[in-house]
C-alpha cells in the first residue's frame, strides 16, 4: 500500500474528517468499498438517476444535464441525503459547448489561450466553479494539461491551451486554481500527456512518442507544477509512453505500448512515486477502445486498480462490472490492502469537498447566470475573436456594401445526438440588416447574385473521428461545388467557430477568422468582431498556417 498521507495536500484533511474517512471505509462491505470505486454515467429524468444510484450505490455520478438548474439542484440534494456515502458529482467543464447548458457561456480552453490573460483564466474557471457547485457538482475533468503538436488531431484540437508549453502550463495552473478556490475539484489530465498522437484513444490506444528526457521537460513539467498548486486529481488515460517503459524494462516487448490506465509503471511509479502525487487518479472512460484493445472487461477491469488508478470512470453494465471485482477479489487477483487504499482516497476527496458534513454547502441557485458573471464572461468573450488574415481588406462587414451574403455551414456537429445544430450567427447576420442565404446541398450558385460568401465551419473537438479537416464534399454535397472556388468573383470570409488549422485545406481564402468555440455566447462576441464594433483582440494559441507560407497570402 503506498503511503498515503489525508493531511497533505491536496487533501489537506482536519482529524475530524479523517477519522470520519475511516469510520466510514471500515463500516461498508466489500461490495460496498467496490461500488465507490465507480463513476457512473447518468443523463435522462431525475428520477430515474436517483433511483440508479439508490440500488449501485456508486462512489461518483457523471451528469449529463438537463435544462433545468433548478432540478439539476434538488436531484444533487435528492443524492446527498438517500445514499449512504453521498457521491461525488462531476462532469466536463471545459467552457464552450462543454458545460451546463443553462450555466454562463465562457470561451473553451483554446480560447482562453488566445486571450492568454491568467487572470481571465482563472476568472473563467471560477464562474464555473460556483455555477457547477449551485447545482450539486462538486468536481471536474479540467483542466486539460495536453500540448497541441499534432496539429491534425480530432480530440485534441480545441481542448488544450495551444502547443506553447509555457502557455499550457501558466493556464493549466490558472485554471484549476479558480476551480478549487471556488469548491470544485479539479482533474489534470491526460495523463501522461496527449498531443503528439495524432488519433483519438477513443478509437485506438495512442502513444506519447517522446523520449524519457524531453518527457520531463515538457509533461513532467505540466504535471509538477499542477501538483504543486495543489490539483486534487488526476486523470490517467489510454496513452502508452513506451520510453519510460522501456528505460525500466529494455526487453518490455508489446507491454511498452500498455496504456497508462493500466500500467503501474506510469500511473504508481511515475506519478506517484517520481511525481510524489498525492490525491485521487481516476481512469479515462472505460468504454474507450485505447483501452478494451487489451481485453476482456473481467480481466482489464482489476488491473485498472492493481495500475494506481482509484476509481473507474464510466461503465454500461455496472452490476457486471462490479461482479468482475469481486470475483478478482475471490481469487487473490486484486488485494483488499489495494481496495482500501483506493478507496481511502475516493472517501478523502469526499471529505474535502465538505460531503461528509451533514448539509452540503452550495452557493444561491441565484448565482448561475447572475449579471456579474455574465459580464465579466462577456469582458472575455470579446477578446476571443482572432484574425488570422485579411488580404482583401473584407472587415468590417458592411450591409450596405455587402448586403446579398450567401452563407454556407454544415452547423454545429453534435457527436453525442448524431446530427448537427443551427448556428446562431446566420440570424443575427440578417437582424444586422443582410439578406442571408443559407446554401443547401448541391444547390447552384450564381456568384452575381451575392455581395459575398461566408463559410462558418464549427468543429470543436471530436470523440470518435480520426482526423479533423475541411470537408468540402461534405459541406457542399457534391464534387463540382467541392472543388468551386469563389472568392476571385465575390468577396470571401471564412470563420472557424472550432478547429482552427482550416487554412491547410482552404489556404486560397482571402479572409479567415478564428474563433476556437461555438457557443451562443462565442457567436455573438464574433459577431461583435465582424461587424467592427470590437476589435480582433485574439493572439493564436497555435500555429493557423501548421508551418507553411502559403496560407498567409
Amino acid at each position: 500500500m503506498t503511503h498515503l498521507d489525508l493531511e497533505a495536500k491536496p487533501f489537506a484533511l482536519s482529524r475530524d474528517a479523517i477519522e470520519w474517512v475511516v469510520r466510514t471505509r471500515q463500516s461498508l462491505s466489500l461490495r460496498d468499498k467496490l461500488a465507490q470505486l465507480f463513476v457512473l454515467m447518468a443523463s435522462g429524468d431525475a428520477r430515474s438517476t436517483l433511483s440508479m444510484a439508490e440500488q449501485f450505490r456508486p462512489g461518483g455520478i457523471t451528469r449529463l444535464y438537463s435544462d433545468d438548474a433548478a432540478e439539476e439542484r434538488a436531484l444533487a440534494l435528492s443524492l446527498a441525503s438517500s445514499l449512504p456515502v453521498p457521491p461525488l458529482i462531476s462532469a466536463d467543464l471545459e467552457g464552450s459547448r462543454s458545460g451546463q447548458p443553462f450555466a454562463t457561456g465562457i470561451p473553451n480552453s483554446l480560447g482562453l489561450a488566445a486571450v492568454d490573460d491568467e487572470a481571465a483564466t482563472r476568472d473563467m474557471s471560477a464562474v464555473i466553479a460556483r455555477e457547477a457547485r449551485a447545482t450539486g457538482l462538486n468536481w471536474t475533468f479540467a483542466p486539460v494539461l495536453d500540448i497541441n503538436a499534432a496539429w491534425q488531431s480530432a480530440i485534441t484540437g480545441t481542448n488544450t491551451f495551444g502547443s506553447d508549453m509555457a502557455r499550457v502550463g501558466r493556464h493549466a495552473v490558472a485554471s484549476l486554481s479558480g476551480f478549487q478556490e471556488n469548491g470544485l475539484a479539479a482533474t489534470a489530465k491526460h495523463w501522461p500527456g496527449e498531443g503528439f498522437d495524432l488519433r483519438d484513444q477513443h478509437l485506438v490506444t495512442t502513444v506519447n512518442p517522446l523520449s524519457v528526457e524531453d518527457w520531463h521537460a515538457r509533461f513532467g513539467t505540466l504535471y509538477r507544477q499542477a501538483i504543486e498548486a495543489g490539483v486534487t486529481c488526476v486523470m490517467s488515460a489510454h496513452i502508452a509512453f513506451p520510453a519510460y517503459v522501456r528505460a525500466q524494462d529494455p526487453d518490455a516487448g508489446p507491454e511498452a505500448y500498455r496504456p497508462a490506465s493500466l500500467n503501474p509503471l506510469l500511473t504508481q511509479r511515475l506519478l506517484r512515486e517520481e511525481l510524489g502525487f498525492n490525491g485521487l487518479v481516476v481512469s479515462d472512460a472505460t468504454t474507450m477502445a485505447g483501452l478494451n484493445d487489451w481485453g476482456p472487461r473481467a480481466t482489464i477491469l482489476p488491473e485498472i486498480l492493481l495500475a494506481g488508478c482509484d476509481m473507474i470512470l464510466f461503465s454500461d453494465q455496472p452490476e457486471e462490472d462490479l461482479g468482475h471485482l469481486e470475483r478478482a477479489v475471490q481469487d487473490g487477483r486484486l488485494p483488499l490492502p489495494r481496495i482500501d487504499e483506493a478507496l481511502t482516497r475516493v472517501l478523502a476527496l469526499k471529505a474535502r469537498q465538505g460531503l461528509h458534513e451533514a448539509q452540503p454547502v452550495m452557493p444561491p441557485l441565484d448565482v448561475v447566470r447572475c449579471a456579474a458573471h455574465e459580464a465579466r464572461a462577456r469582458e472575455v468573450l470579446l477578446q476571443v475573436p482572432t484574425l488570422v488574415k485579411d488580404t482583401a481588406g473584407l472587415l468590417p462587414l458592411d450591409p450596405r456594401q455587402q448586403r446579398r451574403m450567401l452563407v454556407v455551414s454544415s452547423g454545429i456537429y453534435e457527436p453525442f445526438r448524431g446530427q448537427s445544430l443551427a448556428l446562431a450567427l446566420p440570424g443575427w447576420l440578417s437582424d444586422e440588416g443582410f439578406e442571408v442565404t443559407l446554401f443547401g446541398s448541391g444547390m447552384r450558385v450564381d456568384p452575381q447574385e451575392y455581395d459575398i460568401i461566408v463559410y462558418l465551419l464549427a468543429e470543436e473537438s471530436k470523440i470518435a473521428r480520426s482526423r479533423l479537416y475541411l470537408d468540402w464534399l461534405g459541406l457542399t454535397g457534391s464534387v463540382y461545388h467541392a472543388m468551386r472556388r469563389y472568392w476571385h468573383e465575390v468577396p470571401t470570409l471564412m470563420v472557424s467557430l472550432g478547429y482552427p488549422y482550416y487554412l491547410q485545406d482552404a489556404p486560397r481564402v482571402p479572409t479567415y477568422v478564428n474563433a476556437y468555440g461555438a457557443s451562443e455566447a462565442i457567436q455573438s462576441a464574433v459577431l461583435e468582431a465582424l461587424m467592427g464594433r470590437a476589435p480582433f483582440l485574439g493572439q493564436s494559441p497555435v500555429d493557423p498556417f501548421v508551418g507553411s507560407d502559403q496560407a498567409r497570402y
